[in-house]
Order: C-alpha cells, then structure tokens, then sequence
C-alpha cells in the first residue's frame, strides 16, 4: 500500500494553540512555574446554576439522543436571545445546535462549499478557519490588514479580492487574535460590496459579549437585515459563558443552509451531547450582570496587560477594543535571541527561558507577532510583563 493516509489528512495541521497549552499544562503539573497566556478560554468558573441545571437533566433522566438539529427548548432560547438582543427574527429551521462553535463552523462549510470555491479570510485570523476550509475543499484565500488600520479590512480591499470563485467572507467580531472590533458604519461598508458580489458570510460571533470602551457590540446582520439570506452567525457558550469543555455550540442562517447543515451533522455526531443543550438552554437566559462583571474584569486586565506591553522597549501592540487576547508585534526582539528569527522560535524561547507560554502569530498568518492572553489573574500579568522586560537587559 502506497498511501494509508488521505490527502486531506496530510494538508491540515496540528493546533498550535492546543500544543502550546497543553505543553504548558504538562510543564506545570511538573512543578515548573509556567505563566499561561496561551489559553484561549475564561478564566472563571461555569456558573452554578448552568451546573444544576445539568445535574437536574442528569437527575430527570435527559440522557438519551435527540433531533440532530438540537431540541425545542434550546431553539427557543437562541430565538428569544435574538431577537431580544439584536432585533433579528428566526425560526426553529433555521437554528442548528453543535458540538461548539468550531463544529458548527465545520456544519456549513460542510454545506456550502464545493472544491476550488474560494472562501475570503481576513488576516491575522484564528488559525483553524484556513484548515477548516481545505478540509471541505475550499480554497482559503488570506486578505492581509495591517496594525495601521486596526486589523480591519476595507470595503475596496474586500471588493478587490473577491472572484468569480468566490463563495463566501469570514467576518470574525470581535477578533481571535487581534481583539479589533468592526464599528456599525464599517459593517455597512462591507455589507454593501457583499451584497453587490452575491456572497455568503459567516459572522464569527463567539466573543460578542466581550466589547471595551464603552464600545456596543453590532455584527453585519444587526445593520443590514436585508441581506439576511447571505449572513450565517456562529456562536457558541464557551466564552460567554466560560463553558469550553461543555463543547455546546450553534448557528443562524438561511434555512436551506441550516437544513443541510444539519442533515451533514446528523450523519456525523447524530445531535450535540443533550446534557450540554440543557445547560446552553438555561446560559441562555443567564443573569446578564454575571456576564458582564466577567467582561469588566477582562477589560481591567487588559488594561494592565496593555500598558504593561507598551512600556516594554521593542514590542508594539493593538490595543484591542473586544476578545481577551493582546497581539503584539515583538520582531524586534528576535536579533536579541540566538536561534531566533521567527514567532514560533521566540515562543519557544519564552516558554523554555521565561516559563512564559504564548502562542507564535504564525499560526494567525502574521509572523512578527505574539497572542497574549489575558485571562489570567493579574498577579499573573504583572509578573509575565516583569520576565518579559529582562529580555531587554540580558
């Protein structure tokens, strides 16, 4: 046999992310006083009463399957959330619930692409949506945006960069890694060359809750509800709700996509875990000053974590405006590593020298810089700026 593996398989690659955190995680359960800025989730507790209300779905007996596409109980909250929060009307057809926000993102690229369809990716972007593309056959074409502009793409580099091939725009609001955060006007921009191409979007919205600055948080649909046919959102509980590992997710759309997708999903997973979809149900209706002392607490850090980053000679850094990541350009601090001559070789150096973990802008399609999180705790923060500033004195 010439060849086990696909070639699907051999194109996609390992989570830089998930290695970087889990060599950190073995690091400190060896006893080594590792600083963790690589996680990609909050820091608190999944509240208690998401909890009980899993424990009493354990208690009545909720453990069986259930419709592929979620049950009525779940659909009916993200429906409420919608319309609530967003004016924006759906019905059951149109709501699929996931294992997660990447499984859902998996579920319509699934649906919708075709092989050589060309799908629009702002860069830095969060590092799966490239693979996730190839994996259902599209081709990930990279819209590069520069600190300068504050990450964001424009309406005439949009309009430029899409062809004939084009299928479909991932717009990511607030932004993994950049934290940078589209304005209304800016989305009515973007939604008018969207509409003029004929193409789908797919609004990332798993960190909607997390705005700075007494910013608001407005995704494409929210000031143009009539391109409502083009528009998927994906959400998820993992961030809002500090619920990562309950893998509970969902999306929106037109009910043809959602129809498919959900169809390719009960294929494939049969329905998100039913004890997690009783939790989603009851998040959902989640005290919302809980959530949003979860966002004062993250803008705090950020602050620190911000200021601390500027004063630090060599590294410049976006002051995100939503996320809980910082993404610093520290290339000037390469010529000062031996070895060193990327993102990835300073990561390793920070993690193996400084007990600091980071994830390298490689992974983002930005090699000069590094994610910081910043959902640690600030006695943390401030130390991790301490070793970083001794880089600079060796």
């Amino acid at each position: 046999m010439e060849r086990i593996l696909s070639e699907r398989a051999q194109i996609i690659k390992p989570s830089i992310t998930l290695a970087i955190s889990a060599k950190a995680k073995k690091m400190r359960a060896e006893g080594i006083d590792v600083l963790n800025f690589s996680a990609g989730e909050p820091d608190f507790d999944t509240p208690d009463s998401i909890k009980q209300a899993a424990v009493t779905a354990i208690e009545e007996g909720f453990t069986k399957y259930t419709a592929a596409g979620g049950i009525s109980e779940v659909k009916a909250a993200i429906i409420e959330k919608y319309h609530a929060e967003q004016n924006l009307s759906y019905n059951p057809e149109q709501v699929l619930v996931s294992n997660g926000g990447k499984h859902a993102l998996h579920n319509i690229f699934q649906a919708v692409l075709d092989p050589g369809d060309e799908v629009v990716i702002p860069s830095p972007y969060w590092l799966s949506y490239p693979d996730m593309v190839k994996l259902s056959g599209g081709v990930p074409l990279i819209l590069n945006t520069r600190l300068e502009d504050n990450y964001k793409i424009s309406p005439d580099a949009l309009a430029g960069a899409i062809t004939s091939k084009t299928k479909l725009l991932i717009l990511n609001s607030p932004s993994n890694p950049t934290g940078a955060v589209y304005t209304a006007r800016e989305l009515t921009a973007l939604a008018g060359v969207v509409e003029a191409a004929g193409i789908l979007v797919v609004s990332d919205d798993v960190y909607e809750k997390f705005v700075y600055d007494g910013k608001s948080f407005v995704n494409l649909l929210m000031v143009a509800p009539h391109i409502t046919e083009s528009v998927i959102i994906i959400n998820s509980a993992s961030k809002t709700y500090s619920m990562p590992g309950w893998r509970i997710g969902y999306a929106l759309g037109p009910e043809a996509v959602i129809r498919a997708a959900t169809r390719i999903q009960g294929q494939a997973t049969s329905c998100a875990g039913s004890i997690s979809q009783k939790a989603l149900a009851h998040a959902l209706k989640t005290d919302a000053n809980l959530i949003e002392s979860f966002r004062q607490s993250f803008e705090k850090r950020r602050d620190l974590m911000f200021e601390g980053l500027t004063a630090i000679d060599g590294i410049r850094t976006f002051k995100p405006t939503g996320a809980f990541y910082l993404f610093a350009d520290v290339s000037r601090l390469y010529e000062k590593v031996d070895g060193v001559t990327d993102s990835v070789g300073f990561c390793d150096y920070l993690l193996e020298k400084w007990r600091i973990a980071s994830i390298p802008g490689q992974a983002f399609g930005e090699d000069r810089c590094i994610r910081f999180s910043f959902v640690a705790d600030e006695t943390t923060i401030r130390e991790g700026l301490l070793r970083l500033s001794q880089i600079l004195i060796l």
